[in-house]
């Protein structure tokens, strides 16, 4: 008994340590530009990259794309990958690229950053959450003020469509976005689509306490997982943000949003080092490409009539950004251009 008393609070102790260091770990680059955001909680500076001086007007600009970093929170690589889609697509005219980045604590620090940029807790930003500082703005705030200055027709005049992408936790949060955002409305008054690319996440939000089963159907969860059913992953226990909207209603606004689901038919890896592996994601599946098949089944099958998503599966890519937003079907969901030829079944 001690032997194994030893070995747990050892585990532990471990287990503590690489959470600590997982923390610790800061971002090589920070974010050339910055947006002002001021909420009913405070005002904070969200660091991000730009492609275009959105400053002054733009009027050839008809697409806008922002594309949203993973746990790394490597904004320059992405918007390097999204910069690099749209010279395939030959959209460099027409397009302005837009990366925010979700920066934490330790990257304030060690880039000595001014005390007025938003950062957040550790992968907190995923999910909603409010900034720890330097006022509590939830970083889906932080994409409604980003939809808010496109929407300004004296900046944006001919803007016709918002393209709102991530890849892998970028995909988490994009998800969670479209099921609660505030900001799309401003948008859609002036005429402006909005869509939103969610590529390879680890986990959804589930709207009931129902988990895939053994036999790929839906039912109540029989595992022994007390939290599966908690925001992120279910809706108890949700952030501030979403205010006392019911469920109810942001479900049916979510069924009837221009959603994609870009799933990589090679991110099979229940072992992925990226993975979300608590007992939460592990009740919606056991690896990325199955998570997301489940739970695309999961919407058609409480809205099989009205469902406005689509699932797109995308050939030989396993959990690689860049070449998801780059490929075929990539192009197709961030672009318009052509189709993507393997739907999800």
């Amino acid at each position: 008994m001690k032997r194994t008393r030893s070995t747990m609070a050892l585990l532990t102790m471990l287990l503590g340590l690489a959470t600590v260091q997982a923390q610790k770990k800061t971002v090589s680059a920070v974010a050339d530009k910055v947006l002002d955001i001021t909420t009913s909680h405070g005002t904070g500076r969200l660091a991000l990259y730009v492609s275009k001086n959105w400053n002054q007007p733009q009027p050839a600009v008809t697409r806008a794309l922002i594309v949203c970093h993973g746990k790394n929170r490597n904004a320059n690589d992405y918007f390097a990958s999204g910069n690099k889609a749209v010279a395939t697509a030959y959209a460099e005219a027409n397009t302005i690229v837009i990366a925010p980045q979700f920066l934490e604590q330790p990257d304030i620090a060690a880039h000595q950053l001014p005390t007025d940029i938003l950062r957040w807790a550790h992968e907190q930003w995923e999910g909603g959450a409010d900034a720890t500082a330097p006022s509590p703005i939830s970083s889906f705030a932080a994409f409604d003020a980003i939809l808010m200055r496109l929407s300004n027709r004296k900046l944006f005049p001919h803007l016709k469509i918002v393209v709102v992408a991530g890849h892998s936790g970028g995909g988490q949060v994009v998800q969670r976005y479209a099921v609660t955002s505030h900001g799309e409305d401003a948008l859609t008054q002036e005429g402006v689509k909005v869509r939103y690319v969610v590529a390879n996440p680890s986990s959804y939000v589930y709207f009931t306490a129902e988990r895939p089963q053994p036999d790929g159907s839906f039912g109540s969860y029989k595992g022994h997982c007390i939290g599966y059913n908690r925001w992120k992953y279910g809706i108890e226990d949700p952030p501030a943000y979403i205010g006392s909207t019911p469920f109810t209603d942001l479900e049916k606004t979510y069924a009837q949003r221009d959603v994609i689901y870009l799933l990589g038919d090679q991110d099979t890896d229940p072992n992925h080092p990226a993975l979300d592996k608590t007992c939460m994601a592990e009740a919606e599946g056991a690896y990325r490409l199955q998570r997301g098949t489940f739970y695309y089944h999961y919407m058609l099958q409480r809205h099989p009539k009205d469902l406005a998503h689509r699932a797109w599966v995308v050939p030989g890519v396993d959990h690689d950004g860049d070449r998801m937003f780059n490929a075929p079907c990539g192009m197709t969901a961030l672009f318009d251009i052509g189709r993507c030829a393997t739907p999800l079944p």
